[in-house]
C-alpha cells in the first residue's frame, strides 16, 4: 500500500469535499441521532456540515488525502463554526421531538470548548470505499504538525466511539461526556500544546 498523499484543499474543491464527509458520517451516531431518516440526512448534513467546519476552506486548514478520499476540516485560533446557520437547519430539519436534547448537548458542547486558543476539528472523514488505508491517521499527523509549530492545544468532540482510539494515539484525552436525554453519547478530546 502507497502512503497517502495529503495536500491543503483548495476552495474550489469545498462542495465535493464536503460530500466525502457527508457519506464519511452515514452511520455517525450523533449525526444521524440529529437527522433522523435518510431523506433528512441527505438533505441537511451537507450544509450542516458546511456550516460546522467549512469555514477552514477559507483558511487554508482543510487536509484532504488522495484527492478527496477522505478530509480533515480544522478551524485555526480566531474561527467558529456559523452557529447560526447550524442552529437554522437543526430547528428546519431535526426531529422536533429531539430538539430540547439537541439544545442541551450543544450547551453542553461550549462548556467543554476550550477557551484559550487552540485549533478546534469539527470535522474528519473518510469515505468509506477508502477506510483501513491509514487516511485518516495521515491527515491527523499533518495537521498536528501545523498546530504544533503554532504551539497550541487542539480539541475536538468525537461523535462515534470507534474513532477514540485514533485520536487518543495522536496525543488526545477525552475530558468528559457529552450526552442528554435520548442522545447518543459524545467525548470531547483534549491535545496539550507541544
Amino acid at each position: 500500500m502507497s502512503m497517502p498523499e495529503i495536500n491543503i484543499a483548495k476552495a474550489e474543491d469545498r462542495a465535493r469535499l464536503i460530500q466525502t464527509a457527508l457519506v464519511a458520517f452515514v452511520t455517525d451516531p450523533m449525526v444521524r441521532w440529529i437527522s433522523d431518516g435518510a431523506a433528512a440526512f441527505l438533505e441537511a448534513t451537507g450544509d450542516f456540515f458546511d456550516a460546522f467546519g467549512g469555514r477552514a476552506f477559507e483558511h487554508g486548514s482543510a487536509w484532504t488525502a488522495n484527492d478527496g478520499q477522505a478530509v480533515a476540516m480544522w478551524l485555526p485560533p480566531g474561527v467558529e463554526p456559523d452557529g447560526e446557520k447550524m442552529l437554522e437547519i437543526l430547528q428546519k430539519f431535526a426531529p422536533k421531538e429531539r430538539l430540547e436534547d439537541m439544545f442541551v448537548v450543544l450547551g453542553q458542547m461550549e462548556q467543554f470548548h476550550p477557551h484559550e486558543e487552540h485549533w478546534y476539528l469539527p470535522i474528519i472523514g473518510c469515505d468509506p470505499m477508502y477506510l483501513g488505508q491509514g487516511l485518516g491517521g495521515m491527515l491527523m499527523k499533518t495537521a498536528l504538525e501545523r498546530v504544533d509549530a503554532d504551539g497550541l492545544p487542539a480539541y475536538l468532540e468525537s461523535s462515534n466511539p470507534r474513532n477514540v482510539s485514533l485520536y487518543e494515539r495522536h496525543g488526545f484525552e477525552v475530558i468528559g461526556e457529552i450526552q442528554h436525554g435520548s442522545s447518543p453519547v459524545m467525548l470531547p478530546m483534549y491535545r496539550a500544546a507541544r
